[in-house]
């Protein structure tokens, strides 16, 4: 007794001293990620409809530039409405609803992994190593965007999905539990439709509609398992149409048709935006789950027993059904897979724990690490180039040495167990990972820091000149300059009559040649605006406005 009682004590300390490391790692992210300033065009468009929605009051029907915004459901609005009416509004409380939600994360994972794999604790322990270190996780896991509240819910509806299995498989299948299961489930396709829509379904059906495929052993009652997903099904939908029906009400035949057909059936057709061919995330894959895809240690632990197990069926499930669905769909974006990352994360670390590791388990992980901070450093000089300026550029040369150094100290530490590591390689790859991001970001400042330009149209809207932009306008500036009126969207070779008839105006006008501004037109400022160069126009004669 006394034996047992000092191991479990042992364990406990071993999964606090594990949380509190992870907990360092994506704090480690989170802080390098808040250094940068929201990014165009994708950030800066969610806080302007965010900060849209709080300044008309209306938090039914999200707005971006005066009309109705329908490609996302409300749930990121909400949640940043629900900081601001706390903290009043600022900046940095929308930049922590994705750290949350990674946080959140990384707990499932371990919930599932457990749930999964009772008799091999060491899964739940090593898997969230490896999903805070995945490259894409890290990125997303500070950006204002979607997809990290999406992984959150979905990584929730599989923990659902599992705690129904398991409560109602007792008793040779006649066990009559499951409820519990079956309502996580429900929140999670609840919170999953909140977050990006009906492409939720994607990633929860197909692993509770077949499970009688990865399911081995504690099978149900077939009819009571259907009956439990059908309800969960029909409570996910209730959730969202408790919106969705009085929002299409409110926002008009054209909104309504947006957010109930057009946007899915656009993507998936025919894609309004990025188009991409089917190997697209074949390309992607090992970029994003860098370090770990290509790490052959794992790859040596798939053996034929594991194909047999109802975990690494679900997960292989989960994770090879989403990849055909949005490799066929027209509309691709690497972020779109980041919800099985988890369930990667879940099955490579099933894939290593009964791996015993050897004198070279570590090179290829610390080659991938040498080979990134290589590649940075001899992008830098390009990069100079297209910026103009080395100075700026040559911060990427620190960032790659990073890398390069983290890579050889993997290759000081003598090969161990599988968590100890996958322990220091997550650690290693954050560190490159976060040497490289501030590099970048250091490098990408001026271009991407909208501030300047933010503060100057605030300016001009407190004198009470029009504004407008050339071209389709995404809410860039919305936020940064809490702007309170929508600029005005001019088309080619609009700018100069539009001057003409508003000549106390200003004209947000972006370029690549100085050849393309409109002759005459005052030149109020100008700056490089990512690719390009970006300027602010008057009405020909219009003095420039002190900064």
């Amino acid at each position: 007794m006394l034996m047992a009682g000092s191991s479990t004590a042992a364990n406990r300390a071993d999964s606090r001293r594990d949380t509190l490391w992870i907990a360092a790692l994506l704090a480690l992210t989170v802080a390098v990620c808040l250094q940068r300033p929201l990014l165009p065009i994708d950030e800066t468009r969610y806080a302007a409809v965010a900060w849209e929605m709080w300044t008309r009051g209306d938090f039914l029907v999200p707005h971006l530039n005066g009309e109705p915004y329908h490609h996302k459901p409300p749930l990121l609005f909400w949640l940043i409405h629900a900081g601001w009416s706390v903290f009043g509004v600022n900046a940095w409380w929308p930049r922590l609803i994705s750290p949350l939600f990674a946080a959140g994360t990384l707990a499932l994972t371990v919930v599932l992994g457990r749930q999964l794999w009772p008799e091999r604790p060491a899964v739940a322990r090593i898997a969230p190593f490896i999903l805070v270190a995945s490259l894409l996780f890290v990125y997303f896991a500070s950006a204002l965007m979607f997809d990290t509240m999406m992984s959150f819910f979905v990584a929730l509806g599989f923990v659902g999905i599992a705690k129904a299995w398991r409560d109602m498989g007792k008793d040779g299948g006649r066990g009559s539990g499951g409820a519990a299961g079956f309502g996580l489930l429900l929140l999670g396709m609840g919170g999953a439709l909140y977050s990006k829509g009906p492409v939720a379904l994607v990633h929860l059906l197909p692993a509770a509609l077949l499970a009688p495929w990865w399911m081995r052993e504690q099978r149900p009652r077939w009819g009571r398992w259907y009956a439990g997903v059908l309800m969960a099904l029909l409570g996910g939908a209730a959730l969202i149409l408790a919106w969705a029906v009085p929002a299409g009400i409110a926002g008009g035949p054209d909104f309504q048709r947006a957010i109930f057909w057009g946007q899915s059936a656009g993507r998936m057709v025919k894609s309004f935006s990025h188009q991409a061919p089917w190997w697209f995330y074949f390309a992607w894959m090992p970029l994003g789950l860098v370090p770990w895809l290509l790490w052959p240690r794992w790859w040596g632990g798939v053996r034929h027993a594991l194909w047999q197990e109802s975990g690494s069926r679900l997960v292989l499930l989960g994770m090879l059904f989403a990849l055909l669905f949005f490799s066929v769909i027209s509309g691709k974006r690497p972020h779109y897979l980041l919800p099985e990352f988890a369930l990667f994360a879940l099955f490579c670390a099933r894939a290593l724990v009964d791996r015993p590791g050897t004198r070279w388990s570590l090179v290829a992980p610390a080659l991938m690490l040498a080979a990134a901070g290589t590649a940075a450093i001899v992008a830098a000089p390009r990069l100079a180039a297209r910026l103009a300026g080395l100075d700026e550029a040559s911060a990427l040369y620190a960032g790659g040495a990073l890398a390069v150094v983290c890579g050889a100290a993997l290759l000081a530490f003598k090969p161990g167990d599988a968590l100890a590591d996958v322990r220091r390689v997550a650690t290693a790859a954050l560190i490159a990972v976060c040497g490289l991001m501030v590099s970048f970001e250091v490098a990408m400042r001026e271009p991407y820091d909208i501030d300047v330009v933010a503060g100057r149209l605030a300016q001009y809207e407190r004198e009470g000149r029009p504004l407008a932009v050339e071209g389709n306008y995404h809410g860039t500036w919305t936020f940064a300059g809490r702007l309170r009126q929508p600029l005005a969207e001019l088309g080619d070779h609009q700018v100069a009559a539009w001057l003409a008839e508003h000549p106390e105006g200003r004209v947000l006008f972006i370029y690549r040649q100085a050849s393309e501004i409109p002759a005459g037109l005052s030149v109020q400022y100008s700056r490089r605006y990512r690719g390009a160069w970006l300027a602010i126009l008057g009405a020909p004669g219009s003095a420039p406005a002190k900064p």
